[in-house]
């Protein structure tokens, strides 16, 4: 998506549309990227929402609409003061929260929305789907803690086009070493100063890149298949000769 910055009524008109077009290509889990309401604004007084606000409401009204699963990330003010969330909303109204841990420091979220502190699964249409959000693809640690219980890594993003070597890298990077599907949505488009490239991107377990997006808005189809990790992992059985007890100081 092209994000109109704070603006939430046209950043939901725009991704209805895309949401509409997802369903019809026949899509059981839609992404939509990062803070996909506001872009990446750093004032969460005048963006963020109360849990079950109108852009959380929109998507559970679309996921029962559509019947299709929709996940994507919100300045969120949640107890632990505003956050930035990842809403995994099921057709049937369940809704899980995952609260990005890394904030990015160098813009100062940090300053601005409290991290996360615990990595959440849901399965999805027998998936095992583990979402991240845009910073924290740079830390391997959450993925690899997720990765044995994981099929699929979701990272929703607003990364920046001076960085989009690293984003691709990095993407590649998650699956190869966790022998998982990583399905990377970024936005396009200009908002905060910021021009931001797309790329985004469905990556399988063996790192081959399956579809890739570009720096105009569209919607991009991938299917994914939880044997392809099964089948993976039994030819090339690496996680299994992890040896955490020595990854010590």
């Amino acid at each position: 998506m092209d994000l109109a910055w704070e603006d939430a009524a046209e950043n939901r008109r725009r991704a209805a549309r895309h949401l509409e077009t997802a369903k019809a290509g026949g899509a059981r889990l839609a992404i939509l990227p990062e803070m996909f309401a506001t872009g990446f604004s750093m004032s969460p007084e005048r963006v963020a929402e109360e849990p079950g606000g109108a852009s959380e409401s929109f998507l559970a009204e679309r996921a029962a609409a559509l019947g299709v699963w929709i996940t994507g990330s919100l300045a969120v003010r949640e107890a632990a003061g505003p956050q930035n969330v990842a809403l995994v909303v099921s057709p049937d109204g369940g809704v899980h929260r995952y609260a990005k841990i890394h904030p990015f420091s160098y813009s100062g979220e940090h300053l601005h929305y409290a991290g996360g502190d615990r990595v959440v699964t849901v399965t999805i249409d027998g998936v095992r789907v583990t979402p991240f959000v845009c910073y924290d693809l740079r830390f391997p640690e959450p993925f690899r803690l997720a990765a044995e219980e994981t099929d699929a890594f979701v990272v929703v993003a607003n990364w920046p086009d001076a960085r989009r070597e690293h984003w691709r890298t990095l993407l590649r990077a998650r699956a190869i070493e966790n022998l998982a599907w990583v399905l990377g949505v970024n936005r396009v488009g200009e908002g905060g100063r910021l021009r931001y490239a797309g790329d985004s991107a469905a990556i399988s377990p063996w790192g081959e890149t399956l579809v890739e997006g570009g720096p105009e808005a569209a919607v991009l189809l991938a299917d994914v298949d939880p044997g392809a990790v099964r089948e993976a992992r039994e030819r090339f059985p690496a996680l299994q000769d992890r040896r955490p007890e020595a990854y010590r100081r």
